[in-house]
């Protein structure tokens, strides 16, 4: 559930927190209030794509934030994304900068639009205004009915993914030949020129280490011969000096065994000098300067270098980079034969792509039966008589295969009598549009709680749906049915919804007040719960407009009265 809002420099917001209940909550006011801008803020929350257009004007930023109740499926995000959790709560922050910039904050923690993605369907559900029946598409439809029964296209969406990679397969090795040989020429003077080169991995690193020596042998030596001396052959060497000191040492621990320790500390130390001094005099009697061998390493490092310029950073890169031309080739020299496994590769991904996409067109056909029906009802309770369809059909040519699967879902109805089904968008009245969305989108919502239980449920329920003015279009007892459809809606999940008719503000069980006000010559806009006096007042405004009167203060308290009557309490 929602629990808090807030908006900051947010478009004409200076600065606004709304505070939601359970239930209906609603948000009325004056047009260009910013009742709507509300609604596009907590989208932006959800992951919608962001603009600097919507900083306030002489603000350096906007911030939208918001308050979730924490579920089981969102802490399981949290934790695949490595953000800590906040006990109950769920805390979303989103700044965008006027420069265009943006930042995201989750719990706190820096995230990612991503991540508000992945939260979005476990959280709210976001119908916005613009939300025409131009963006009502197959696929939306689709996902309508696949939201409704909880149906999941993971199978068919790797069987797609698996025959659509081997037809790549096939129709590179079946393109053109000339481009073919050309390729193969390339690969083929590329396979040579790193074979012929003898490549050892790391080679190059060792060849490096040795060239620096050759380059530097008598400063080499040198040094050697120096640390050597210092370390054990002159007369003032730390082998001398630590010899004397022990012979001191032993004398001590004849008479104080407190040195006995010391004793053994110096014997390692002279221990270790002898080494390091015998490991120096080795090194410094190996080294030999030896100007062809520089010279044949300083040849050798050119050609590793020219390889790696060419196929790859590392020596490591460019064996690999052998290894994949090699493979091409193999591939090339026995064409007709990975022609033959790829062809029967592929009918067998074709037949089990057919088959898990039959399954999901009979699991979206049973789906759709229900739909329709629990659609059909919620739609005549919408003061309307229609018929509504939902049409699957598979179309099974390989042209029409998706990740999805090949089923094409129409949604139809007839709004009156005698009328021929019609697709949705051939709706004339916008009212009628408007309520058969709603009950559409409540239907689904609804088939898909139902089935929230079930170990095949995909689709995550979210806790909170938003409509913003999803009553474009209708008023008297059509409104009046909308009221009753969302109160009916908000027994089982929070709805926040934007509004401009009476009829529909009644049923609120929270009724918030979206004000325009302007001060100090900028304009600000606010946000406040309203009390049940003042609920009246704003109901009766809706209805008589700026001007109130003792009817329209009578008619609202009636309307609210009586709204409290029509809808049975949740059991």
């Amino acid at each position: 559930m929602l629990l808090e809002l807030r908006a900051e420099n947010y478009a004409v917001i200076d600065h606004a927190i709304a505070v939601f209940g359970p239930g209906l909550n609603l948000l009325t006011g004056e047009t260009g209030a910013g009742k709507s801008i509300l609604v596009d803020a907590l989208a932006l929350l959800m992951g919608d794509k962001a603009s600097s257009d919507v900083v306030r004007h002489g603000a350096e930023r906007a911030v939208v934030a918001c308050v979730f109740e924490s579920t089981p499926g969102a802490e399981a995000t949290l934790e695949t994304n490595g953000i800590d959790g906040e006990g109950s709560e769920i805390i979303l922050r989103r700044e965008i900068q006027a420069g265009g910039k943006g930042r995201v904050y989750v719990n706190n923690q820096p995230a990612t639009v991503s991540v508000l993605r992945q939260l979005a369907p476990e959280l709210a559900l976001v119908h916005a205004q613009s939300e025409t029946m131009g963006s009502f598409d197959q696929a939306q439809q689709r996902h309508l009915l696949d939201r409704s029964a909880g149906i999941a296209t993971e199978q068919v969406a790797a069987a797609f993914r698996e025959w659509s990679e081997l037809c790549a397969k096939l129709n590179h090795l079946e393109g053109d030949e000339q481009a073919r040989l050309r390729e193969a020429d390339l690969w083929s003077f590329q396979k040579n020129e790193i074979e012929s080169a003898g490549l050892k991995d790391r080679e190059d690193e060792e060849l490096e280490i040795e060239r620096r020596v050759l380059a530097n042998a008598e400063k080499l030596f040198a040094a050697a011969m120096y640390a050597h001396e210092l370390l054990y052959e002159s007369d003032r060497s730390a082998e001398a000096a630590l010899r004397g000191a022990l012979k001191n040492l032993e004398e001590l621990a004849r008479y104080d065994p407190q040195f006995a320790d010391a004793v053994q500390q110096v014997t390692s130390a002279r221990a270790l000098v002898d080494d390091v001094s015998a490991t120096v005099r080795d090194y410094a009697s190996r080294i030999q300067a030896s100007p062809d061998r520089l010279a044949e390493i300083e040849d050798r490092l050119e050609v590793l270098n020219r390889l790696k310029r060419k196929y790859g950073t590392t020596l490591a890169q460019v064996l690999v980079h052998l290894q994949d031309v090699a493979g091409k080739l193999a591939e090339v020299e026995n064409r007709d034969q990975l022609l033959l496994e790829l062809r029967t590769a592929q009918t067998q991904a074709a037949d089990a792509y057919r088959r898990v996409a039959a399954e999901l067109t009979a699991e979206r056909t049973a789906a759709a039966r229900k739909l329709e029906k629990l659609a059909e009802a919620h739609i005549n309770d919408l003061a309307m008589k229609a018929r509504f369809a939902v049409q699957v059909i598979a179309q099974r040519e390989e042209s029409q295969w998706t990740r999805q699967g090949w089923d094409s879902v129409d949604c139809r109805i007839a709004t009156n009598a005698g009328e021929p089904l019609k697709p949705l968008e051939q709706i004339a009245s916008g009212g009628e549009l408007s309520r058969v969305m709603l009950a559409l989108k409540v239907s689904v919502e609804e088939g898909a709680a139902r089935g929230q239980g079930s170990p095949r449920r995909k689709a995550p329920i979210p806790r909170t749906l938003v409509f913003d003015e999803i009553d474009i279009g209708i008023g008297g007892r059509a409104a009046e049915a909308v009221g009753q459809k969302l109160k009916e809606l908000s027994r089982t999940q929070q709805v926040l919804c934007v509004t401009h008719l009476p009829q529909i503000a009644a049923f609120a069980d929270q009724h918030f007040l979206v004000e325009k006000q302007e001060r100090q010559g900028k304009t600000k806009t606010s946000v406040r719960l309203l009390e049940d006096g003042e609920r009246t007042e704003e109901v009766a405004r809706m209805l008589s407009g700026a001007k109130l009167t003792e009817t329209s203060l009578r008619h609202a308290e009636q309307m609210l009265k009586t709204s409290r009557r029509a809808v049975k309490p949740k059991v």
